[in-house]
C-alpha cells in the first residue's frame, strides 16, 4: 500500500482564540509540522470573510485546505488523514510493533529496522512524545546549539522512514493479548495488529492539576505543555507557569520571546532545586522573567477564558489573587499504562516493572523510556533505552 502524501501548500485555521477545539487543532498541525495560519475570528477581517454558517449558526473552528475544502470542527483523526499522515496499517503482522513514538520508539524504530526488523511505530497523538512540546534541548549530546523538540522528532521519524520503519499517527492502542507465538494488540477502531515482539515505549502523559476551575479552562488559557502556537497570541501579556523542572524552564524561554510578564510558580523552595543549572543562568539573564518559589495554584478562574489565579504560599498557606493571561502547567508525568492492567507487572505508580534484558513480566513484551519503572526521565537516556532494547529483542527473535 502507497504511503499517504503529505499535503502541499498553507492552511488555513479559522476560529476563536479561547476555543479549545481551536488550540487542539493548531497544536497538532504544529506538532506535526503542516504549515498553517491561523486566523482569529475577533481579530482578522480575512476570518470574518472566511465564515462558514451551518444550519443558520456561524460554526468553528473551521480548517481551510489548500485546495479550498472547508473542513468544520474536525476531528485530530480526520484533520491526520486531510493532511497526508498515515493512519492504518499496511501490514497486519510485523516482526516488531512499538507502541509509543517518542525518543524510546523512534530510537528503537532506528536501530530495529537498522537491522531488517520489519517494524511499525504505533503513536497515540504524533511522533515525539512530550519532548515534541521543548522548544530549545540544549543539554543532547551533539548539538551545542541545541535543538528543538520538533525538530528532533523529525529528523528521527526521517531516519526511521528511511530504513522502512512504518510509522502510524493518532492511533490509540487498547489492547494487548498473547495469542501463542504471537503478541496481538487491538487499535481504537478494533483492528489488529501482530508481532513476534512488542515494545512498549509509551512515555508518559502530563499530569493534570486538581484544581479548582482549572479543568474547565484547558485550552481557553490554561495549558498543558508549551506549545509555539500559543507563544505569539501573548505578546505583551501576563503568563504564569506552574512547575520548576526543566520543562517549564524551556516554556518559560520561550514565552519570553513574546510575552510582557513570565512567572515562574514553584513548590520546590529555590527554581534549582529541580531544574537544570543551565537553564536557571538562561533564566536569570531576563528582565520579564520571575521566578516564584515555594508557591502553587489552588485556582483558575474567569468566564469564558483564564482572567486571574489564586496562588497559595506552600509554607504558610497565604493566598493571593492575581490577573493571569495564560497559566502552563508542567507538574510532572503520569504513565498511561491503564489499558495494560492485569497483562503486565506495573508498580504502585502505573509504570512497567521490568527486569534487566528489559522483558516485562511478559515474554516478547519489552519496555523502554519514561514509562519503564526507574527510568530517568531525559531525552539521551531513553533514545539509549530504545537503542539497548533493541538489542534483547533482536537476541530474543534469534532464540525463536
Amino acid at each position: 500500500m502507497p504511503r499517504p502524501k503529505r499535503i502541499e501548500g498553507e492552511l488555513r485555521v479559522v476560529g476563536h482564540r479561547w476555543s479549545a477545539r481551536a488550540h487542539e487543532i493548531r497544536a497538532f498541525l504544529a506538532r506535526s509540522r503542516v504549515h498553517y495560519r491561523w486566523l482569529d475570528i475577533e481579530r482578522d477581517e480575512e476570518a470574518r470573510r472566511l465564515q462558514r454558517p451551518e444550519h443558520g449558526h456561524q460554526v468553528f473552528p473551521v480548517v481551510i485546505l489548500p485546495d479550498g475544502t472547508h473542513l468544520i470542527r474536525p476531528t485530530i483523526r480526520e484533520l491526520a488523514d486531510r493532511v497526508g499522515l498515515d493512519t492504518q496499517p499496511d501490514e497486519r503482522f510485523y516482526d516488531l510493533v512499538i507502541v509509543g513514538g517518542g525518543p524510546a520508539g523512534l530510537s528503537a524504530a532506528v536501530y530495529a529496522a537498522s537491522e531488517k526488523i520489519g517494524t511499525i511505530v504505533i503513536e497515540q497523538e504524533v511522533p515525539g512524545g512530550q519532548a515534541g512540546y521543548s522548544s530549545n534541548i540544549e543539554n543532547y549530546p551533539g548539538f551545542p546549539g541545541g535543538l528543538s523538540g520538533s525538530d528532533f522528532a523529525r529528523r528521527t521519524v526521517e531516519q526511521a522512514e528511511k530504513f522502512g520503519v512504518e510509522i502510524l499517527c493518532t492511533r490509540r492502542v487498547t489492547r494487548l493479548e498473547v495469542d501463542g507465538p504471537y503478541r496481538v494488540l487491538t487499535l481504537d477502531d478494533g483492528a489488529r495488529v501482530s508481532g513476534h515482539a512488542v515494545l512498549l515505549a509509551l512515555g508518559t502523559a502530563f499530569r493534570w492539576l486538581d484544581a479548582e476551575g482549572c479543568s474547565n479552562l484547558v485550552g481557553k488559557g490554561v495549558y498543558y505543555g508549551a506549545a509555539e502556537a500559543e507563544a505569539a497570541e501573548l505578546r505583551d501579556q501576563v503568563v504564569y507557569l506552574l512547575g520548576g523542572g526543566n520543562a517549564a524552564g524551556q516554556a518559560a524561554l520561550l514565552l519570553a520571546k513574546w510575552a510582557k510578564r513570565v512567572v515562574i510558580v514553584a513548590p520546590e523552595p529555590a527554581l534549582d532545586s529541580a531544574m537544570s543549572g543551565y537553564l536557571v543562568d538562561d533564566l536569570s539573564d531576563l528582565k520579564n522573567v520571575e521566578p516564584l518559589p515555594g508557591h502553587t495554584v489552588r485556582a483558575a478562574e474567569g468566564e469564558s477564558h483564564l482572567e486571574r489565579l489564586v496562588l497559595k504560599e506552600v509554607a504558610t498557606g497565604r493566598e493571593q489573587r492575581v490577573p493571569a493571561d495564560a497559566l502552563f502547567i508542567f507538574i510532572g508525568a503520569a504513565p498511561r499504562t491503564g489499558w495494560l492492567e492485569g497483562v503486565v507487572d506495573r508498580d504502585e505508580k502505573g509504570f512497567i516493572r521490568a527486569d534487566d534484558r528489559m522483558q516485562t513480566s511478559v515474554p516478547g513484551v519489552f519496555v523502554a523510556g519514561d514509562v519503564r519503572a526507574g527510568s530517568v526521565g531525559r531525552i539521551a537516556s531513553a533514545v539509549g533505552d530504545g537503542a539497548m532494547a533493541v538489542h534483547f529483542i533482536r537476541q530474543y527473535l534469534q532464540a525463536r
